[in-house]
């Protein structure tokens, strides 16, 4: 194996690892929300800064690797894309992490289990993981054919977002002593969102790197009303 090939595995490796650390992450952002668990939800603060270093040696490795080899072609759409991708995991374990500090968040951690289903909040959680895991399965097999697969899971997720607004607004004009819990609670749900559009966005690096196609920006539903976080 020539040494750019050591290398390029090497930056793989590492995007791989990160790529499962933000994966636990979200997976047990699901958990402590769900079961208010505490504990958990500080053992995900703590680890947010292992995903944030990942982040940086990453972005700093692929550097050197551009300086170092100057790559072309397919190998120059890899590295590009792997810088991006480092980023928007990092922004998804920062999004988990916010999560986490609601439910550490005193005024925040008595959810009604009835209000927490009608959200459909566990099936964000669960369609965003699926959208995640099969992206690392989209860049591992270097198969684009269920980017659209993965892309119609955000729309998914997108719709769940918008009912989640009609049922908070109908909960809290019946119950306004929730109203601080009920807005809390829509920046999580919103949080959520915000994950899918970042799971689409990896899978548009994917695509880019392995059939140099070009789908950023490429009139996604709701882009034009989109708020960049």
């Amino acid at each position: 194996m020539k040494h750019t090939e050591r290398e390029m595995q090497s930056l793989r490796e590492e995007v791989r690892q990160m790529w499962k650390q933000v994966l636990s992450q979200l997976e047990k952002a699901k958990q402590s929300f769900l079961n208010n668990d505490v504990e958990l939800a500080l053992e995900i603060i703590s680890r947010e800064k292992r995903v944030d270093a990942f982040e940086l040696k990453i972005d700093s490795d692929c550097e050197n690797y551009i300086a170092l080899y100057s790559p072309v072609a397919v190998d120059l759409r890899l590295v590009l894309s792997l810088i991006k991708i480092s980023s928007t995991l990092e922004r998804i374990g920062d999004f988990a992490a916010g999560i986490a500090r609601h439910v550490i968040d005193d005024g925040c951690n008595k959810a009604e289990t009835v209000l927490i289903e009608e959200l459909q909040i566990e099936k964000m959680f669960d369609t965003l993981t699926g959208m995640l895991s099969d992206g690392f399965v989209a860049l591992e097999s270097e198969n684009t054919r269920i980017s659209g697969k993965i892309l119609a899971k955000d729309a998914e997720v997108d719709e769940i977002y918008n009912n989640a607004i009609d049922v908070l607004t109908n909960c809290l004009t019946a119950n306004p002593a929730s109203i601080r819990y009920g807005l809390k609670l829509l920046l999580v749900i919103r949080k959520l969102e915000r994950i899918g559009d970042h799971c689409s966005n990896i899978i548009e690096e994917i695509v880019f790197y392995v059939d140099a196609k070009v789908l950023k920006h490429n009139g996604r539903k709701g882009d034009e009303n989109r708020i960049v976080d």
